[in-house]
């Protein structure tokens, strides 16, 4: 299969044998030594048609390749007109001058300038993406193949230029040269580094090139080499001093022209393409990747930083949302938008004695909150109690047992039940003797045996365990929530607590002492009301032991049915537990009100918080990984001076080097946000498996991560792109 001819490349039509390809007239380049200006061009002036064949020949100093370099666009004139196929190039920017490179000119450099750790065939499709009619990857691998096998490389394509010799190096230069079908091939002293014998393969290579229409310009100070020219000119201190065709040996012009059958095996660079071009779309991902690769081990360097950040990032993300998710769990296990009622404080002489010293709190109470409160979900009055308990030969005393109603369960969010049922109602009505236990009753009391059905003692009362708790652990202050015993609370008030009114009225002399024989207001039912009878004297109560004459409850535990409704579920308790208190306006409470949800979202922002903060701690690892990247980056650019000038010679413009490079540290960021995800998850699990502390995935936090590790790559790779693409192709080329 023919490729495309080099002759009419960047071309409509064919250009005619006579038409001009190059066309200087009063060319004139100075540079500056310090202070001092040097001319290095003078008033040059000369034209080159289609399909000639010149060398530029002169000393060292003489001027020539600076010529070379403005005729290749790699430089600008300070004075003159240069016009490339008619096309005046002096006034054109950095990129066009570079997109008529990769379109119009091929490089053949001294110093061959072939990537390292790089095939032959990949050097040769090098400049590939910068090519104006972007051929696919297959087309572009089928040409640089077509080439290599033109210089003669066939079954080499893969070795790097380490691996090869000088004179195929600057084969695969030539082909690299070749592969954008160029109109203009400048070769800059072809055989310099060359033995004599391959001088001649690459100079006859020249010559065949040239007899297939492939206008080239040759640079050398040596006379055998210019003698294959079919034209010389001859610069001197910075002006053409002369301009000569010299008589070529006959046979070397016939091999160039003739059609004999060594010549016609050769494959030739094929016929015009006239197929409508592609869009121009480069393939910066994948020149990056290749790049990348090149440099494995500075690349894996590279994105440790990005690594680590993004590592901490994660299990900081995770390990804080464990916590917060703990505590969370801890204040579900409370009881979620739960609302505690707790009775009123006693007092006496100035001296108050703490919530609960007088009892104020009622059934009637939690029934009437359960009816008239519309936003109360459930309601559980309770009763405690603190005694051992008995089962066989074994005893226990646990930290609750707690009379309860059968909305308890709900009021906590304890459903369902691990085993059995919850006792009912009519239990709670009847005093029934049957409880529900936790599990670490059955663990102590039961060895881990199902107790369904059997028989615990609590001071002597015999109750029968209906049903086992579901674990709950710790709560916030460490206590095991697990040891308990839920019963009736009418049968934990009138047979387990055994409150009269003998104790009443000793609980009050040894608290608030007595006024005048008489008990305070801890006997009332309401503190706030006035006494409608005498009340009896100390001795007349201990003589005569009565029971409660009302029923009093230790708390109320109210459930809000949102945690929005809590605010107007407060507001309602109060105002009917005062209205049915008998509270004046003005008094104060005899009772007080626990929101839960307050509790729950203070804990909450603490957790948010530590959250936060862990997050700030491992966001400045993942910055001091962005200026890593920085850092490699710059180094990057400073040894790759010479690539980066080789690029910018076969056709890059500064914007692609630009995207190359942003390209490479978004790549390095990516590659080094994938691992840290990886790193930050088996780091969250380990601490789970070591440490036994709460974590949990968060994937959001998961996608912020390789979103940021990509931010990082475009903010910190940003400079060291720009300082990339503003640099100059020359200088660049001559970098050591």
């Amino acid at each position: 299969m023919n490729a495309p001819s080099i002759s009419a490349a960047g071309a409509g039509v064919a250009p005619t044998e006579t038409s001009e390809v190059v066309f200087v007239d009063g060319v004139s380049k100075t540079y500056l030594a310090g202070e001092v200006p040097v001319p290095v061009l003078r008033d040059v002036s000369l034209t080159i048609r289609q399909g000639e064949m010149v060398a530029l020949m002169g000393a060292s100093g003489s001027g020539k390749t600076t010529l070379m370099n403005i005729l290749g666009c790699l430089d600008r004139p300070d004075g003159g007109e240069y016009r490339l196929e008619g096309r005046d190039v002096t006034t054109l920017s950095p990129a066009a001058r570079a997109q008529l490179r990769s379109r119009k000119i091929g490089f053949v450099f001294q110093t061959f300038n072939l990537l390292p750790r790089t095939g032959a065939l990949e050097n040769v499709m090098m400049p590939g993406p910068y090519c104006e009619d972007q051929p696919t990857t297959a087309e572009l691998r089928e040409r640089a193949l077509e080439l290599l096998r033109r210089v003669g490389l066939e079954g080499r394509s893969e070795r790097a230029p380490s691996q090869l010799s000088g004179g195929e190096q600057q084969r695969v230069a030539i082909a690299r040269a070749l592969v954008n079908r160029p109109t203009l091939l400048l070769a800059d002293e072809p055989t310099g580094n060359l033995d004599s014998r391959t001088s001649a393969e690459i100079l006859q290579l020249f010559r065949e090139l040239n007899a297939e229409g492939l206008t080239i310009v040759i640079v050398t100070h040596d006379p055998e080499v210019a003698a294959h020219a079919r034209r010389i000119i001859r610069i001197r201190d910075g002006r053409i001093a002369g301009d000569e065709q010299p008589a070529r040996p006959p046979t070397l012009v016939q091999a160039a022209v003739s059609s004999d059958s060594t010549s016609a095996a050769r494959p030739t660079v094929a016929a015009p393409r006239t197929d409508k071009r592609r869009p121009w779309i480069p393939r910066p991902w994948r020149t990056a990747v290749a790049s990348l690769r090149r440099n494995a081990v500075r690349s894996s360097l590279t994105t440790l930083g990005i690594v680590i950040g993004i590592a901490a990032v994660i299990a900081m993300m995770e390990i804080g949302r464990g916590s917060e998710k703990a505590v969370h769990d801890m204040i579900a296990g409370m009881g979620a938008n739960t609302i505690l009622v707790l009775p009123g404080a006693a007092s006496s002489g100035g001296v108050f004695f703490g919530l609960g010293s007088v009892q104020t709190l009622t059934p009637e109470d939690a029934a009437e909150i359960a009816r008239h409160s519309g936003g109360v979900d459930c309601v559980a009055p309770g009763v405690r109690a603190r005694t051992q308990i008995i089962y066989e030969n074994r005893n226990w005393i646990p930290v609750f047992i707690n009379g309860t109603g059968s909305e308890f369960l709900r009021v906590r969010d304890w459903e369902p039940l691990a085993e059995g049922v919850m006792f009912t109602d009519r239990d709670v009505r009847v005093g029934g003797q049957v409880c529900v236990v936790g599990q670490t009753i059955v663990r102590e009391l039961f060895r881990g045996r199902s107790p369904l059905g059997k028989e615990i003692r609590i001071q002597n009362v015999p109750f029968r365990v209906v049903g086992v708790l579901r674990r709950k652990g710790a709560n916030m202050m460490g206590i095991d929530q697990d040891d308990i015993v839920l019963a009736p609370w009418t049968t934990i008030k009138f047979r387990i607590s055994g409150v009269t009114m003998t104790s009443v009225a000793q609980v009050a002399a040894e608290t608030a002492g007595t006024a005048g024989g008489q008990v305070n207001t801890l006997g009332r039912r309401y503190p706030g009301s006035s006494e409608l009878y005498p009340v009896p004297t100390l001795l007349q109560s201990t003589d005569r032991p009565q029971p409660v004459r009302f029923t009093t409850v230790d708390q109320i535990l109210v459930k809000a049915r949102s945690s929005d409704d809590s605010p107007r579920v407060i507001r309602e308790v109060t105002a009917l537990l005062r209205e049915r208190h008998h509270i004046r306006s003005g008094q104060e409470d005899d009772f007080s009100v626990r929101d839960m949800t307050e509790l729950t979202k203070t804990l909450a922002s603490a957790s948010e918080l530590i959250g936060d903060l862990l997050l700030a701690v491992a966001l400045i690892s993942l910055l001091v990984g962005g200026v890593g990247i920085m850092n490699i980056m710059l180094v990057s650019v400073t040894e790759r001076t010479r690539e980066i000038g080789l690029r910018m010679a076969v056709g890059a413009a500064p914007h692609m080097i630009l995207r190359q490079f942003i390209f490479e540290a978004v790549v390095l960021c990516l590659l080094g946000g994938v691992a840290g995800v990886a790193v930050g998850r088996g780091c969250s699990l380990l601490v789970r498996s070591l440490l036994h502390w709460p974590t949990e995935m968060s994937l959001p936090a998961i996608f912020a991560a390789v979103g940021v590790s990509v931010t990082v790559g475009l903010v910190f790779g940003f400079y060291p792109a720009w300082k990339a693409a503003r640099l100059d192709p020359i200088n660049a080329l001559r970098y050591e």
